[in-house]
């Protein structure tokens, strides 16, 4: 089986970046129509920070994945400093998909998954498709799990 990569959705992202340009070309209208004449001319340097939003939310994206591989489900979180955890699939018992009614509308949700002795971990929220990861992961867990060895 080929690995595979989750990351949140860019949705929301790319929604909040369009939001804050429309605000930005507002805000740039408004000063050439109206505000000209009676604002400092270093107020259009306010307008373009309006952008550092979904910059940032974008940069936080890019710093949460999980790496499915063929025997392991390695959660990694970071930029500058690097969280990583690993899951051999094998010991994978359960992998839930939650989702709110709002997350259903657009088709997101958290993925939670359950390890003999660890209990319940949701590692990621605002997942495209979770019931089909969820689905993907379990699969390739009980493909994973160890052949027991006869008995001599």
């Amino acid at each position: 089986m080929n690995d595979f990569t989750i990351r949140p959705t860019l949705k929301f992202i790319k929604a909040g970046a369009i939001a804050a340009a429309l605000v930005f070309l507002a805000l740039e209208i408004l000063y050439l129509a109206e505000w000209r004449d009676d604002a400092d001319p270093w107020v259009m340097a306010l307008p373009p920070l309006i952008l550092l939003w979904p910059l940032a939310r974008w940069l936080k994206w890019r710093t949460v994945r999980i790496v499915v591989t063929t025997d392991l489900l390695r959660y990694e979180q970071g930029f500058f400093s690097h969280y990583e955890r690993n899951m051999e699939l094998s010991k994978l018992q359960c992998v839930n998909a939650r989702q709110s009614f709002k997350q259903r509308l657009f088709n997101v949700g958290a993925i939670e998954y359950e390890t003999a002795g660890q209990g319940t971990w949701t590692p990621m929220t605002h997942v495209d498709s979770p019931r089909q990861i969820a689905d993907e992961l379990m699969k390739r867990a009980q493909g994973s799990a160890p052949t027991p060895r006869p008995s001599v």
